[in-house]
């Protein structure tokens, strides 16, 4: 695997290094010694994959707090996504800045977010499948999230959005001054 730094502190892109024949390939997508030399999380406790029926539809963006803040490993299985994460942790020299990377079934690219990260994706293609592995169980009262159009983010999203649940539609938006998240 070919660790990638990103302009985001503590967070990577994984590269999986393909091992080709004319069968198809071979790779690792975890492996805790590579990760563990990187300061990188690797004891994921719970394995989880969302579809999506339509291209332009975005899920999050979601973080756990406290003891249950979650380390994500973002995969896309199926089809491609523009995956977007934003940095919470108020000691952060990276705080509040985002970063967008495009994950898909082709490129077979992951996305480790750290915890104290708000993540979330938008879908580029129909039916796409995202499978990611996260470091703390989901705690419903741990439960946050930003909306994907907060003035105070700026994120642009490469698509319109034309699907989005209603509770991430209800977050609340940062306001300026705000006491970190994390």
């Amino acid at each position: 695997m070919i660790f990638h730094e990103t302009t985001l502190k503590d967070a990577m892109i994984i590269e999986p290094q393909l091992i080709a024949d004319n069968r198809g390939f071979f790779s690792r997508m975890m492996c805790r010694d590579e990760f563990t030399q990187h300061d990188l999380i690797s004891d994921f406790v719970q394995h989880n994959m969302s579809f999506s029926r339509n291209k332009g539809t975005v899920r999050g963006l979601h973080f756990q707090r406290g003891v249950h803040a979650e380390a994500k490993l973002i995969r896309c299985t199926r089809g491609s996504i523009a995956d977007i994460i934003v940095d919470l942790r108020g000691d952060s020299v990276t705080y509040l800045k985002h970063e967008s990377f495009v994950l898909s079934a082709e490129n077979h690219h992951m996305l480790y977010v750290p915890p104290g990260f708000a993540h979330g994706f938008q879908t580029l293609t129909d039916n796409t499948e995202v499978f990611y592995p996260v470091s703390a169980a989901y705690t419903p009262s741990a439960e946050g999230g930003l909306r994907y159009n907060d003035p105070l983010l700026g994120i642009a999203w490469p698509l319109e959005v034309i699907d989005l649940s209603v509770k991430d539609a209800s977050w609340p938006f940062l306001q300026q001054g705000q006491s970190p998240i994390f």
